[in-house]
């Protein structure tokens, strides 16, 4: 089974909120520490999925953000 990479960005979100939420409530070192390393090496794992991910798009800098096009909005006056 093949797991996308917004799975592993998902995951590794969790994890590493979970470590916060763990250091904050004074879980034990050891618990904290491992799953912080886990989440270090999932991020990692993430980073090289994401830009190894055969994406291809039709768009270019010229067409900026969908929803708020640069250069061709009309001008009121």
């Amino acid at each position: 089974m093949k797991i996308s990479a917004i799975t592993y960005l998902i995951i590794t979100t969790f994890i590493l909120l979970t470590v916060t939420i763990f250091a904050a409530m004074n879980f034990p070192f050891s618990w904290v520490f491992y799953l912080m390393v886990l989440g270090q090496v999932l991020l990692v794992i993430s980073v090289v999925k994401v830009l190894k991910d055969n994406y291809a798009t039709d768009k270019d800098f010229e067409d900026f953000y969908e929803d708020h096009p640069i250069g061709r909005e009309k001008k009121f006056r």
